[in-house]
């Protein structure tokens, strides 16, 4: 299940969500030049690894001489592959520029980092002894997701759903699009927990980052912006 577009339209140039998208482009054009070595080496230095901050004594062990901060924002621009790039960036730009719409460039791109910060917290939580970085937007693009499903309930999303070789294109309530999404990552998160036939992917930071962009939607809303109530649906 993949949303291919939503049909409301922005009503204001998304600076924040090109501003994003931008450095996430930057980022994913630098890692482009770098081997598979170099790759992984960056991973661990710019990606957050839990073990890194729970285990400082294995932290020291490996090398790490320092516990900085600055990985926590630079974990959220690095990405593990093409369409691990492709698939965030192109969620967030069918999401982000509504939900940005509400509250204005600045306040959209603090609430991102926000939720991006909460998503991993998430990840942390649960994952306390991993040595393995974690990198990518998906958290912070989650919260965003979360947002617009409290601002616009009953927009619809196109979505390709995939039946065996076979495309099935569909339009859904974004109510049902990314209730539906959340499940999955709960679930998988949940399967992730007792076993390692999810190891691999962040659910937890999924799940995490949802919650975290309903529940900060208020702190963020801009009360000069156009409000959800303006739109007309059919």
């Amino acid at each position: 299940m993949f949303p291919i577009r939503d049909y409301i339209p922005r009503r204001h140039v998304p600076y924040g969500t090109r501003t994003l998208v931008g450095i996430n482009v930057l980022f994913y054009l630098y890692e482009m030049g770098l081997g598979r070595e170099e790759t992984t080496r960056l991973f661990y230095l710019l990606g957050v690894v839990p073990a890194r901050y729970f285990h400082p004594e294995w932290a020291e062990w490996v090398g790490y001489t320092s516990s900085g901060l600055y990985p926590f924002f630079t974990h959220m621009f690095l990405h593990s592959g093409f369409f691990h790039f492709l698939a965030n960036m192109w969620i967030l730009w069918i999401f982000a520029d509504n939900v940005e719409d509400i509250m204005g460039p600045l306040r959209f791109v603090a609430f991102y980092l926000c939720c991006g910060l909460s998503a991993l917290a998430g990840h942390m939580f649960f994952n306390i002894d991993s040595t393995v970085p974690v990198v990518g937007a998906s958290g912070a693009i989650a919260g965003v997701m979360g947002a617009y499903v409290i601002l616009y309930p009953r927009a619809t999303v196109l979505t390709l759903i995939p039946i065996l070789i076979f495309p099935l294109f569909i339009d859904l309530p974004a109510v049902v699009f990314l209730g539906i999404w959340f499940f999955i990552q709960l679930f998988s998160g949940l399967v992730a927990s007792v076993g390692e036939s999810a190891a691999g992917v962040a659910w937890w930071a999924h799940a995490a980052g949802f919650i975290a962009g309903i529940l900060l939607l208020p702190f963020f809303k801009n009360s000069n912006r156009v409000t959800p109530d303006r739109f007309f649906f059919n």
